[in-house]
């Protein structure tokens, strides 16, 4: 599919902010990077495809851990600037074995984690 990039709105290096949401309640999940391509790959695959910043590669969310997200909808702020993406997330998005890789809460000026861990990183990542 031909995608409309007319209100699209990458920055200098050509990448734009996707906040990886749940579909259904809404929690943020991740928040990763995309260029035109790896836009493009996610609306014809269905899965998310970022463009990894510090590799300056392709990565698909879940081809190693087999923790995929499936792509629901896409979202498009109103500066045109930040995508939001709305997934059915597998397992977990978070490397170090959290639903969400926002699982620490500032309290009291300290990080307190707020989330139990779903899996064993040393168990997937080996």
């Amino acid at each position: 599919m031909i995608m409309d990039l007319s209100a699209v709105k990458f920055d200098e290096k050509g990448l734009i902010p996707a906040v990886i949401c749940d579909y259904q309640t809404n929690e943020v999940l991740m928040v990763g990077y995309m260029n035109q391509e790896a836009l493009q790959r996610t609306v014809d695959s269905g899965r998310t495809v970022f463009w990894s910043r510090s590799r300056q590669q392709f990565w698909i969310k879940g081809e190693h851990s087999g923790h995929t997200q499936y792509v629901k909808w896409i979202r498009l702020d109103c500066d045109g600037d930040t995508l939001l993406v709305g997934v059915e997330q597998v397992v977990a998005a978070c490397h170090l074995g959290y639903r969400s890789c926002f699982f620490r809460e500032l309290r009291d000026g300290q990080w307190e984690i707020i989330a139990e861990r779903v899996f064993d990183p040393d168990q997937v990542y080996e």
